[in-house]
């Protein structure tokens, strides 16, 4: 069995599809939930779930001890899943080509720092954009500019505000973010 760690800073939606699709498919199994949020929902997911999680700050991220920590886990991929800090230099040369994020766009348009969440829908909106999506991507040394693996395009319409786009997104990013790690690890 596949083992996945998951990164995730808030409520934690991306981190609960893919641990109910892997639950299903007995592929993979996330071994570990890597919050930068005391009070993320994510914890109670983790905790619901009995999978082990780490509360992590800013100066142990960025310390070579977390990466052996990382290593324990014999870890296959990460998965970026909604957290919001960049990832350290030496995370991604510890995990070449083993991290991947989801990006709430159609990339390289609304990516970058600063870019998540509902600053991103507000921005496709007033950027009177015709369609969104998700980029799933590996992570590189620069926020978002990782290769693509995955996107996944939604219609706007004229009704569409911030808040109608992200459910949008949301439907995209669980559906196609489960699957694509799975090809990801089927590939492995």
């Amino acid at each position: 069995m596949k083992s996945l760690i998951i990164f995730a800073s808030g409520s934690g939606s991306n981190a609960a599809a893919i641990i109910q699709h892997f639950k299903q498919t007995n592929l993979a199994q996330v071994q570990l939930i890597v919050c930068n949020k005391p009070n993320a929902g994510v914890i109670d997911i983790a905790q619901q779930h009995q999978i082990p999680y780490i509360i992590i700050d800013k100066a142990a991220f960025n310390e070579d001890t977390f990466i052996n920590t990382l290593s324990s886990y014999s870890t296959d991929l990460i998965v970026l899943a909604g957290f919001l800090w960049k990832i350290p230099d030496n995370i991604i040369k510890a995990f070449s080509n083993k991290i991947i994020n989801i990006h709430p766009s159609l990339l390289p348009k609304y990516g970058g720092k600063g870019m998540f969440g509902k600053h991103v829908h507000e921005a496709v909106i007033a950027g009177g954009e015709q369609e969104s999506g998700i980029t799933i991507h590996m992570v590189n040394e620069h926020y978002d500019e990782g290769a693509h693996i995955v996107q996944a395009h939604c219609a706007i319409n004229s009704q569409d505000d911030a808040q109608s786009l992200a459910q949008k997104i949301h439907q995209l990013e669980h559906y196609f973010f489960p699957r694509t790690i799975e090809y990801i690890l089927s590939e492995q």
